[in-house]
């Protein structure tokens, strides 16, 4: 098993931020560094234990699609090798873990397009016919695929609380009606081109988390993450089947365990058995095998 890295400590740059996934530090006026580290979330509470690999997985699928996607829109990668802004003692905590990005405003929510009809959106259709209040045809099933991709914005919650689904209306009132209606646009065709794609490799991506950011003069980015395993449910497509929730290359895995103890979903988390981790960053590796190659 490989080191993992739970948390990065560079000494050679001003600490921003740590968030669930990601720690953040400044270069300088222009650009940040994001080191993805080893640390997993679920249900909004990071796990004490990490996930071998994980943070170098999910760096190299996000830089697969930024490459894939860019035609659509620009993102926020600088092509700076991480290498290059930290001391030389510090290297290993950044090599093929870390991107040197420009520094945007982020959007105050996260867009997420839905392709399928599964987890708080089925809750919803069950007894109310639709998902996050936009009505679908009667008669669909768990796991079934929607007539077109929906994009349902949530507002972006600080660590610790959960993120909140919100109308189409109240993200034009955080956001204005032609930004929410370029982010609405841009995610929905950014879901349809990387979601035809992964069908080509075996891989149903049911729904997925984009964040976007402007630039000075008002441009739009995509930033963060891009069609992760953590910022997204991806299916095999071979274990498909309407009726049901299909295994999945994401932290499902992990969540369905978690569910399966006495636990209340509240810090401290608990530790993941070393069998459950491994299992865990085999799916992970597995996503970036079958989507890059």
């Amino acid at each position: 098993m490989t080191d993992s890295l739970f948390n990065s400590s560079i000494r050679s740059l001003p600490l921003l931020n740590r968030g669930k996934v990601r720690d953040i530090y400044a270069v300088d006026d222009e650009r940040l560094l994001i080191v993805t580290t080893d640390r997993l979330s679920a249900f909004d509470v990071v796990l004490p234990t990490p996930i071998p690999d994980k943070g170098k997985v999910l760096t190299s699928i996000s830089d697969f699609w930024f490459a894939k996607l860019g035609h659509i829109l620009p993102n926020q990668l600088t092509g700076v090798a991480p290498e290059s802004v930290v001391a030389p003692e510090e290297r290993d905590q950044v090599a093929g873990r870390a991107t040197v990005v420009r520094r945007l405003k982020p959007l105050p929510i996260e867009a997420i397009v839905r392709g399928y009809l599964v987890g708080s959106g089925w809750k919803e259709y069950k007894t109310q016919g639709s998902v996050c209040g936009i009505p679908l045809p009667a008669g669909l099933k768990e796991a079934d695929k929607l007539p077109q991709p929906i994009f349902t914005p949530s507002t972006k919650a600080e660590a610790g609380a959960h993120d909140e689904n919100i109308s189409l209306a109240r993200a034009e009132e955080l956001l204005g009606s032609e930004l929410a209606r370029q982010v609405s646009d841009a995610a929905i065709a950014l879901y349809k081109e990387a979601a035809d794609y992964a069908l080509t490799r075996g891989i149903i991506i049911a729904d997925t988390k984009f964040e976007f950011g402007q630039d000075a003069d008002g441009k739009l980015y995509l930033i963060d993450e891009a069609l992760t395993p953590d910022s997204s449910r991806f299916w095999p497509a071979d274990r498909y089947a309407p009726g049901a929730n299909p295994p999945s290359f994401d932290k499902q895995y992990v969540r369905d365990w978690l569910e399966s103890l006495n636990w209340n979903k509240r810090p401290p988390a608990p530790e993941l058995p070393a069998e459950i981790a491994a299992k865990t960053a085999e799916k992970y590796r597995e996503a970036l095998t079958r989507l890059a190659g």
